[in-house]
C-alpha cells in the first residue's frame, strides 16, 4: 500500500483548501486567474531573471492561507494538525500594538523549515489566536462570557487529531488514511452554514471585527489564501481593472529600483458574504458579514538582522517624511518611500550580500585553472569561485499584517490603553503549543552558513580560515 510523505499531504491539503475556498469566495478565483496572467507577461519580459527567487512552478503552486482560533488548546490542536505535513511554528507576531488600530492577537506562522521541505512545496499557514485575558480589550464580564463560549465549542474531531498525531509520529500516512485525514482537515477550516448569534457577534464586534470573527462564530475558517506575484504592482492594478476594490496601498517596502527584499502584501477588501443570523427572540434570517478577502504577495531576500534593522530605518524614516511634509496620497508615499530607501538602502544585490545585509547560500563553481581560491568571502565570489543565490525570505511582517488587517476591518473598535495588556511573547507560544517555536533569524542563518560549509569543503577551505 503506497504511503503519503507529509510534504505531499501538505502540497494536497493546500490545493485542496484553494479549491474550496474558490468556491466560497469567487474573487479569489479572479485573485489567481490575474496572478497567473501577471506572472506568465513577467516571465516572458525577463526569462529566467523571473526566477531568481524561486522557479515559476513553485511560485506558481505557493500559497499562505491564515486562519484565527480562540484559546491556547485550540492553538495546540491546530498545531498537531499542521505538524501533520511537516508545518513547524516560525516566528512570534504581536499584532497588539502596531498601529491605531489594534488587532487583539499574537500570532505564528507554520511552515516547512528545511530548504529541501520549502522546495517540495512552502504552504504555510499564518495563525494567530485571540488575547481573550487582555484588559485593554475585554472586560472581566466579557472577557468569562468569551471563555464560556470558547470552552464549549469543538473545532477539531479527535478523529482527525488523531490521525494528525500518527502522521507527525510516522512520517507519513498510508493512501486511504492520508485521504480521511485531508478531508478531515479541509472541512474543519470550510466556512460554516450554522446560523451566527447576531447579538453576541455584535457585541464582539464593538471590540473587533476580528474578536467576532473569532469568537462570535461557532467553528473557524480559511480567513483568507494568498497566491504569490512576481510583479505586485501590475497585479494591483489588473485587480482594479477587474472591478475589485483593493486595499488603499501595497503593504511591506516600496517598489524601488533596487534588490527586492523581505515581503510586499495587499488585498480586495472583504466582501459581504451571505450568513443567516439568529435574533433574540430566535429567529432566523439572512444577513452578511463581511471578514473574508483575498490577499497577495511578492517574496523577496531575506534579510540579516542588521538588514532587518536597516530596512526598519528606512521605513519609519519614509513614514516620518511623509508624516512631516502632510503627504497623505497613499501613491505619493510610496514614491517618498522608494526615495528614502533608495538613499539609505544598497542599490544592488552583491552589495546586499557584500554588507552582510542580506541572506544567501553558496555553491562552489567548478574551474579548471590550478590556482589557490582566495581566502576572502569577497575575493571567492568576485574571482568565480562561490556562486550566490538569494535565500527567499518565508515569513511575515508584523506591521503588514496588520496593516492588512485593518484594511478590512468593518470598523476601528474599542480599547482602554489604561488597562494593563496580558503577557504574550514567544515563550508563552511554545509553552501554548508545547512545541518550539522556531527564530526566522535563525533558520536563515543556519541555512547560510551550511551552504557556505559545504562550498568552502568542495574548495579545500574552511570557514573559520576566512579573513575580511
Amino acid at each position: 500500500m503506497p504511503a503519503v510523505a507529509q510534504w505531499e499531504l501538505r502540497a494536497r491539503f493546500a490545493h485542496a483548501l484553494s479549491a474550496m475556498y474558490g468556491k466560497e469566495v469567487p474573487a479569489y478565483t479572479t485573485l489567481v486567474e490575474v496572478t497567473q496572467q501577471v506572472n506568465a507577461t513577467v516571465l516572458a519580459e525577463r526569462g529566467s531573471g523571473a526566477e531568481r527567487l524561486g522557479s515559476i512552478e513553485r511560485v506558481s503552486a505557493e500559497r499562505h492561507g491564515a486562519i484565527r482560533v480562540g484559546t491556547a488548546d485550540e492553538l495546540r490542536q491546530v498545531g498537531q494538525i499542521f505538524a501533520a505535513m511537516g508545518m513547524h511554528p516560525v516566528g512570534f507576531y504581536d499584532l497588539r500594538d502596531t498601529g491605531p488600530a489594534p488587532v487583539p492577537v499574537v500570532s505564528t506562522a507554520f511552515r516547512p523549515v528545511s530548504a529541501d521541505e520549502l522546495a517540495r512545496n512552502p504552504f504555510r499557514v499564518f495563525t494567530s489566536v485571540l488575547a481573550v485575558d487582555d484588559r485593554r480589550f475585554f472586560s472581566t464580564e466579557l472577557s468569562e462570557q468569551l471563555e464560556s463560549f470558547l470552552r464549549r465549542r469543538t473545532l477539531f474531531s479527535a478523529e482527525l487529531l488523531e490521525l494528525a498525531a500518527r502522521a507527525e509520529a510516522l512520517g507519513e500516512l498510508p493512501e486511504p488514511v492520508a485521504a480521511r485525514f485531508l478531508q478531515l482537515a479541509t472541512d474543519s477550516f470550510a466556512l460554516s452554514a450554522e446560523p451566527v448569534d447576531r447579538a453576541w457577534y455584535r457585541t464582539l464586534e464593538q471590540v473587533s471585527s476580528v474578536a467576532a470573527d473569532i469568537g462570535g462564530v461557532a467553528s473557524t475558517h480559511i480567513n483568507h489564501l494568498t497566491p504569490r506575484v512576481l510583479d505586485i504592482d501590475a497585479l494591483y492594478t489588473g485587480m482594479q481593472h477587474r472591478g475589485l476594490e483593493m486595499i488603499d496601498a501595497i503593504q511591506g517596502p516600496p517598489r524601488w529600483d533596487g534588490p527586492e527584499v523581505l515581503l510586499r502584501q495587499t488585498s480586495f477588501r472583504a466582501l459581504a458574504e451571505p450568513r443567516l443570523m439568529r435574533n433574540p427572540d430566535g429567529s432566523v434570517e439572512p444577513g452578511t458579514l463581511r471578514v473574508r478577502f483575498g490577499e497577495v504577495e511578492a517574496r523577496g531576500i531575506a534579510l540579516s538582522r542588521r538588514g532587518r534593522d536597516l530596512a526598519d530605518k528606512a521605513s519609519s524614516t519614509a513614514s516620518q517624511r511623509a508624516i512631516e511634509d502632510g503627504v497623505e496620497d497613499p501613491g505619493e508615499r510610496q514614491r517618498l518611500a522608494a526615495q528614502t530607501w533608495s538613499q539609505l538602502f544598497p542599490a544592488t544585490e552583491r552589495q546586499l550580500l557584500l554588507d552582510g545585509l542580506g541572506h544567501f547560500s553558496f555553491d562552489a563553481v567548478a574551474r579548471t585553472d590550478r590556482t589557490a581560491p582566495p581566502r576572502q568571502l569577497a575575493g571567492l565570489i568576485e574571482g568565480g569561485w562561490l556562486e550566490a543565490t538569494p535565500i527567499v525570505y518565508e515569513d511575515f511582517l508584523p506591521r503588514s499584517a496588520a496593516g492588512i488587517f485593518r484594511s478590512n476591518l468593518s470598523g476601528h473598535g474599542t480599547t482602554d490603553p489604561a488597562e494593563r495588556g496580558s503577557q504574550r511573547d514567544a515563550g508563552w507560544l511554545a509553552a501554548a503549543l508545547e512545541r518550539d517555536v522556531h527564530a526566522s533569524e535563525d533558520l536563515y542563518e543556519r541555512q547560510q552558513s551550511d551552504s557556505l560549509d559545504r562550498a568552502l569543503s568542495v574548495l579545500g577551505l574552511d570557514a573559520a580560515e576566512l579573513v575580511d
